[in-house]
């Protein structure tokens, strides 16, 4: 069960960085108006996603790739509670409102504790 965790990170991860290069306006539509340099935060963070989710596809650097996501899915924790602090509820999309901010946010959270587990199961 861990190599499947495991190995379903490592895809997630991969595919969501692939996206940041196939759909790089989203991507910057996450980011905090008051972040510089939103294409080259979108190209490095999917560059990132890509390599962190290769270390953890191989057995022996998983522990190493399982921390490494955790850190660079924490640091994405700024855009969503800045996110969360600019939410109003009249806003057409889901995501700019309450609800749909703190779906974001916990989605967030969970995706930190899946890489933190595959970190401490890896061998």
């Amino acid at each position: 069960m861990h190599a499947i965790a495991a190995v379903a990170l490592a895809l997630f991860l991969v595919v969501t960085g692939v996206m940041h290069f196939m759909a790089p306006g989203y991507f910057r539509t996450l980011i905090p108006a008051w972040l510089r340099r939103k294409r080259l935060l979108v190209a490095v963070s999917g560059a990132a996603e890509v390599l962190v989710g290769a270390l953890v596809l191989v057995p022996c650097s998983r522990r190493a790739g399982g921390g490494a996501a955790a850190v660079l899915i924490t640091c994405y924790l700024v855009s969503h509670v800045d996110a969360l602090c600019r939410t109003r509820p009249d806003r057409p999309r889901l995501l700019e409102r309450p609800a749909g901010a703190v779906a974001r946010l916990a989605a967030n959270v969970l995706y930190i504790a899946w890489a933190v587990a595959v970190a401490g199961s890896a061998a």
